[in-house]
């Protein structure tokens, strides 16, 4: 994906995990995240803001507030304005999703 399309940028990047962002729209982030097998991502929530998640490659589970579920290429999960949410790569390649979210990073 960012290597087609331009303004995409790393956003961060460690052992668990490299994040790329796009910020050429007004109103709404893409962002794209690459979790590594046995990783998970750091968990957050944030009020006034809500996201939309797409899997693309690998299969893991996803934490929304106390509820936990599997999620594998082509699924869409809405978060609402401020649920907890985690992705936990379960699988034995990089899990690969998209995230949409308006306003700015907040976290």
């Amino acid at each position: 994906m960012q290597e087609k399309n331009k303004g995409w940028s790393t956003v961060k990047e460690d052992e668990r995990y490299v994040v790329t962002d796009n910020n050429l729209l007004k109103n709404l982030v893409a962002s794209a995240t690459y979790l590594n097998p046995d990783k998970s991502t750091s968990g957050h929530k944030h009020p006034g803001q809500e996201e939309v998640y797409v899997f693309m490659t690998g299969t893991g589970k996803m934490e929304i507030d106390d509820r936990t579920f599997e999620v594998k290429p082509g699924d869409v999960v809405l978060i609402e304005d401020g649920e907890f949410h985690r992705v936990h790569n379960d699988g034995n390649e990089i899990l690969e999703f998209v995230c949409v979210f308006d306003g700015k990073r907040s976290h």
